[in-house]
């Protein structure tokens, strides 16, 4: 199993259109195989800084999510909005491995 963890660096005065860009890729990693944990907006402290945690069985199910992700027109839809409304400024991805009890 393989957690994605992603930090945003975000627009602050953006955080709608960051909070329907989130939305949309729940339901999209849902769709494409992995279980989405969720997006976690700023509540208090750095007001420019969200994250997101989304889960694949394998290193390789992500890839292929990372694949068909490039072509799904839904996809290519979430990732256009997000350039045309500049609510990202940057991110940051990280591969992590859950510890379960």
């Amino acid at each position: 199993m393989i957690t994605v963890h992603l930090r945003y660096e975000i627009d602050p005065d953006k955080l709608d259109e960051f909070t329907e860009y989130g939305r949309t890729w729940i339901r999209l990693v849902n769709k494409l195989g992995g279980t989405h944990h969720g997006y976690f907006m700023p509540s208090e402290g750095d007001s420019d800084e969200a994250f997101a945690l989304f889960t694949f069985p394998s290193l390789a199910e992500y890839e292929v999510y990372r694949n068909a992700s490039k072509t799904d027109p839904e996809c290519q839809e979430a990732f256009e909005f997000a350039r045309t409304t500049g609510c990202i400024r940057r991110y940051e991805r990280r591969f992590l491995s859950p510890v379960f009890s």
